[in-house]
């Protein structure tokens, strides 16, 4: 029988290695499996030797679609991952597989340097903590409680399914602001047309004939002289302008100021706070079903929740339960959670269900999120196309009045 060198993990996440004889690397796999070990590689012994003299691939053998690691990307790298893991295939295996068929040349890499530290001992969340930039915290803490549980396949199908749905989550939203965004470029574009380009042509026109403009095509013409003669000044304030403003929310202070102020938005404030609840219980679902503690589900919240005031709230929320208080009752004190999120808290802390409550919780937002950007964009298409109707009207008129003078001094 041949020899298998294998690495795996305890339950209690301590690195064990060793040789046994098998008649295959499945059967020392179901072997091992069956010990709740978690299994990182196994290699027949002849082949240890070649792996040390193995030379690196380069990026030019293996050239992917794009460059960067897309949200796609790892959705897509997390569903086989899990499923490989869960078929039996032990971690390096599945890394060596998922490499060969992303489509992301930087994350090719990546799991290339991962397969090599994984490979001198470090445990899967550790090769994925060595890449903060493309594993937030959400994954390298749930990756860590399947490891120390054993449930590292299933733990990581409960994250894809989550990575899943938020991204159809986002674009859902995406999709539904892109057509009033192009409406107002389009609306935008074609006044600008008019202004700019065929109300100065009536202009030259009347200037012919020697006559006093009405008041209306008089202020249209001073309108369209000043966009003329300050066109480029006001495109390259504008960009100034958002420039600033963009450096401005990047620091800690601008950003609480911009989603205080967003927060506070008529009709839209509770459009914001219904997606920061969306995002917060998502989360605090998929960390505690994968049996994350709920002060380490809160601290991973905290930091991934993409909200700094929301972040503010979670933060003192955590010290409170830490020091032994009902997170239900945090929530409601905390005046940012609505009472029915409270209640259903509540009632999952009772029945010991609380990941399901988080569910449901986050169903019902995300819900409420759709059915506002559906009604938005509804009503947003009339009052657009009637705005636009308006303003289009008023430089009609306003061109045609001199005509009609004329003719009336004509006759």
């Amino acid at each position: 029988m041949p020899i298998f060198l294998y690495t795996a993990r305890d339950r209690a996440g301590k690195k064990i290695s060793g040789a046994e004889d098998a008649g295959s690397a499945d059967e020392l796999t179901s072997r091992l499996q069956a010990k709740n070990l978690i299994i990182i590689n196994i290699t027949p012994q002849a082949r240890q030797f070649k792996q040390a003299a193995r030379t690196e691939v380069t990026i030019s053998e293996k050239k992917g679609k794009h460059w960067g690691v897309r949200e796609s990307d790892l959705v897509l790298y997390c569903r086989q991952l899990a499923t490989l893991l869960g078929a039996g295939v032990t971690i390096l295996k599945s890394l060596e597989i998922i490499q060969k068929q992303v489509a992301s040349r930087k994350l090719y890499n990546m799991i290339r340097v991962m397969i090599r530290d994984m490979e001198a001992g470090l445990s899967l969340h550790e090769a994925m903590a060595k890449h903060p930039k493309i594993f937030s915290e959400l994954w390298i803490n749930l990756v860590e409680s399947g490891e120390a549980s054993g449930n590292l396949a299933i733990v990581l199908t409960r994250l894809a399914n989550y990575l899943e749905r938020n991204a159809d989550f986002k674009k859902k939203v995406i999709s539904a602001l892109i057509y009033p965004a192009i409406l107002v470029v389009a609306g935008l574009s074609a006044l600008l047309f008019l202004t700019v380009k065929i109300l100065p042509t009536f202009v030259e026109i009347f200037k012919g004939f020697n006559m006093t403009l009405p008041a209306l095509t008089q202020a249209l013409v001073s309108i369209s002289e000043f966009i003329r003669k300050y066109l480029f000044l006001m495109f390259a304030v504008s960009i100034g302008a958002g420039f600033l403003f963009r450096s401005y929310v990047r620091t800690g202070n601008g950003r609480r100021v911009f989603e205080r102020f967003l927060f506070k938005l008529p009709v839209f404030g509770d459009f914001f706070h219904a997606l920061a609840i969306e995002r917060f219980s998502s989360e605090m679902a998929t960390l505690i079903e994968s049996g994350v503690p709920i002060l380490f589900s809160l601290e991973i919240a905290e930091r991934s929740v993409g909200n700094l005031i929301v972040a503010d709230i979670v933060r003192q929320i955590k010290e409170n339960v830490r020091d032994g208080k009902s997170l239900s009752q945090q929530l409601e004190n905390s005046g940012f959670f609505d009472p029915m999120v409270v209640q259903m808290v509540a009632v999952g802390e009772e029945i010991g269900e609380l990941s399901q409550m988080f569910k449901r919780v986050n169903a019902f937002y995300e819900d409420f999120v759709s059915t506002f950007l559906t009604r938005f964009t509804a009503m947003f298409e009339p009052a657009m196309l009637l705005f636009m109707g308006v303003v289009i009207g008023i430089m009609v008129v306003g061109m045609f009045l001199p005509i009609l003078k004329l003719s009336q001094l004509g006759g």
